[in-house]
Order: C-alpha cells, then structure tokens, then sequence
C-alpha cells in the first residue's frame, strides 16, 4: 500500500541519490506533519491577507510550524468588541487527523465551554455527516471556521455549552448581557 510516509521516503531517495535504507538517517529525518505543514503555513503567511479582516495569525516560537495562535475580534453580532484566543496544536498525524484547537478566553457561548473546548464539526475526526475532518481540509478551513463561529456558525440547536444556549432561548438580552460582561472580564 502506497502510504504518504513511504512516497516521501522513496522521494528523498531518488533526489539524494540513496537507497531506502539510507533514508532513515536521524538527522536528516523531518515528520511528514513538519514536511506538509511548511509548504502550507508558507502559503498562508503569505496570503494571511486573504483571511477575515477579524483575524490575526501568531506563531509564539517560529521554529514551531505546529503551534499557534489565532486572535478573532468579531465586528458584528453579540461577541463584537471581543477578542478571542484560540490555541492551535497540529498533531504529528495531520493531515489525517485534525488539529487541536482550544480557546484561550474565558467565552459565554453556546458552541464554546466556559473552559476552552469547541464544537466545529470540521474539527471532528470522525463525523457521521460526513462535515468532520477531512485529509483535504487545510489550517485556513479550521481559521474561517473559528472565525464563523462567531456569526454564520453560531448554533443554538446544537450546543456544547447547553446552560449558554438555553439562557439564549430564554432571554437574549440577558444572553447578550452576559456575552458583554464575559467580554470585559475575559476578552479585552
């Protein structure tokens, strides 16, 4: 079976000239995550400006490709005036499995808990509607999917944070409220 891992392999070979049983030297060994994530993380340095407006890309350690972060400041709808920290881990398997993606700031929302697990479906490894992850995702998909969280993909129906949702479904000013003292405890 013609796996990713072993397509690399045969391809630093055949460049380098050795033989498959050269190409486990330690040194010159890079994950195949380090290997797609180059490529990918150059491309979307470079068209950072294609993102929404309302988000910024960090990288805290540049010698870390798999690690970032990602601030929103949403500019319509409840979490407006917000910004919000989301913390973004690229597992050794990706792009077979999806990053890990946790928010930072404290947030009173439906599809976020209070201590940083999301509902994205993209962010789901295994989905029974088929919206989870996918090898043909990329790390701008889980950015405009977090950012959306915070209007198109806002969902009330299907909450993780079901006390959130249901204090929307009985007072949304209240809701609105809260979001707003959320933001200026946890979100400046």
């Amino acid at each position: 079976m013609l796996t990713l891992a072993s397509k690399l392999k045969r391809d630093d070979a055949v460049k380098s000239g050795r033989s498959n049983s050269a190409t486990t030297d330690s040194a010159r060994r890079v994950s195949i995550r380090d290997r797609l994530l180059a490529p990918d993380l150059r491309l979307k340095l470079l068209l950072l400006f294609l993102l929404p407006d309302t988000c910024k890309v960090n990288f805290p350690d540049v010698n870390k490709l798999h690690h970032f972060q990602l601030d929103v400041t949403p500019d319509e709808g409840y979490y407006q005036s917000g910004k919000f920290q989301f913390e973004v881990d690229v597992p050794e398997a990706y792009n077979m499995v999806p990053p890990k993606v946790k928010c930072l700031t404290r947030i009173w929302h439906p599809n976020i808990t209070e201590t940083g697990e999301i509902c994205l479906s993209l962010l789901r490894e295994h989905s029974i509607d088929g919206t989870g992850w996918a090898p043909t995702r990329t790390l701008k998909d889980v950015v405009w999917g977090l950012n959306s969280l915070f209007t198109d993909l806002l969902n009330f129906d299907d909450p993780l944070n079901i006390e959130a949702a249901e204090h929307h479904l009985r007072d949304k000013d209240d809701f609105r409220c809260k979001v707003q003292d959320f933001i200026k405890q946890y979100a400046r």
